[in-house]
């Protein structure tokens, strides 16, 4: 329904990439009169976030309920602790990272998802008449993450949320800041992020995902979790993402930790969380699992340093 070639002209070659590599989020409009923006090919937004070296992307799957988050949590308290610069961001509809990063509830109420910020998505795309109305596909998102993030112990938060009904396919301002948002984060910061998602990877685009340096899907001990890591690692190739990953979750024996090892291409396999009453307590208490668990905190170390061993062997 949406016109989108009238107000972009510049940028078709954009339209089947989620519009993740713009440079200059208006310069389609400027060609032919040039005012002096060639700067803003730099990347802007990078100069307000110091960092040596290129970023890293992990991006973070699995069913509801397997420990996805708190692994999420863990991951960004490990690499925050290396002396990373970490972004945690939530882009999963259950939106529980904040809490188990140990946001406060009273400081995480005050937050609002980007994916619902209706007026923000219509002033940064232009959009003025609703449903079918013209608007640009590469609005700036830069500054976002910087504006709507809550830092927590040394680490930044940002809540992306997800679109309503499944909102995937819809040419709305709201999905196009989205898009454009996760692939502003994916392409062009230059930090560890760490996107905690659904399980699905329907709103990772082509061009997006290529981006992603690592997917892990968390798993737990049962037929039916292993089935949907098989499944994601076969949509996530489809994708262009080479490296993809799975950790097995909520360990309580052998038996549990041989049937992931036996079910998992050794290769694949980043290593096991136990399951942990700490981390249990953690979650009732609304409390980060690093807080209450050292154990599980040296687990996912020993699983980040494996997944940067594996990722630098590959290169």
């Amino acid at each position: 329904m949406c016109d989108h070639h009238n107000h972009a002209h510049h940028h078709d070659h954009d339209h089947d990439h989620d519009h993740d590599h713009d440079h200059d989020h208006d310069h389609g409009h400027d060609h032919g009169h040039d005012h002096g923006h060639d700067h803003h090919h730099h990347h802007p937004h990078l100069h307000a976030v110091p960092q040596r070296g290129p970023g890293l992307k992990i991006a973070i799957t699995g069913k509801g309920g397997v420990g996805k988050t708190t692994f999420a949590s863990l991951l960004c308290r490990a690499f925050a602790n290396d002396g990373a610069r970490v972004l945690a961001v939530d882009a999963d509809p259950d939106a529980n990272l904040a809490a188990a990063l140990g946001i406060p509830a009273e400081r995480a109420a005050e937050l609002q998802p980007v994916a619902r910020m209706k007026e923000l998505a219509e002033e940064r795309t232009g959009a003025s008449g609703g449903y079918g109305s013209f608007f640009k596909l590469n609005p700036k998102v830069s500054d976002l993450p910087e504006q709507f993030c809550l830092e927590q112990d040394g680490i930044r938060f940002l809540w992306m949320g997800t679109l309503e009904q499944g909102g995937g396919g819809c040419a709305c301002p709201e999905s196009t800041l989205v898009k454009r948002l996760m692939g502003h984060l994916l392409l062009e910061r230059d930090e560890v992020v760490v996107m905690d998602m659904e399980a699905g990877l329907e709103h990772l685009g082509r061009r997006t995902a290529e981006s992603v340096d690592a997917l892990v899907v968390v798993v737990e001990p049962g037929q039916r979790s292993l089935q949907t890591a098989r499944q994601i690692t076969r949509l996530a190739a489809d994708l262009g993402i080479d490296e993809v990953f799975v950790v097995g979750s909520k360990i309580r024996d052998d038996d549990d930790r041989r049937l992931v090892e036996e079910e998992i291409p050794q290769r694949q396999l980043l290593g096991t969380i136990s399951f942990c009453e700490e981390v249990r307590r953690a979650d009732r208490e609304n409390r980060a699992p690093d807080r209450l668990s050292a154990q599980a905190l040296r687990e996912v170390r020993a699983i980040k340093d494996r997944m940067l061993a594996l990722r630098g062997n590959a290169k």
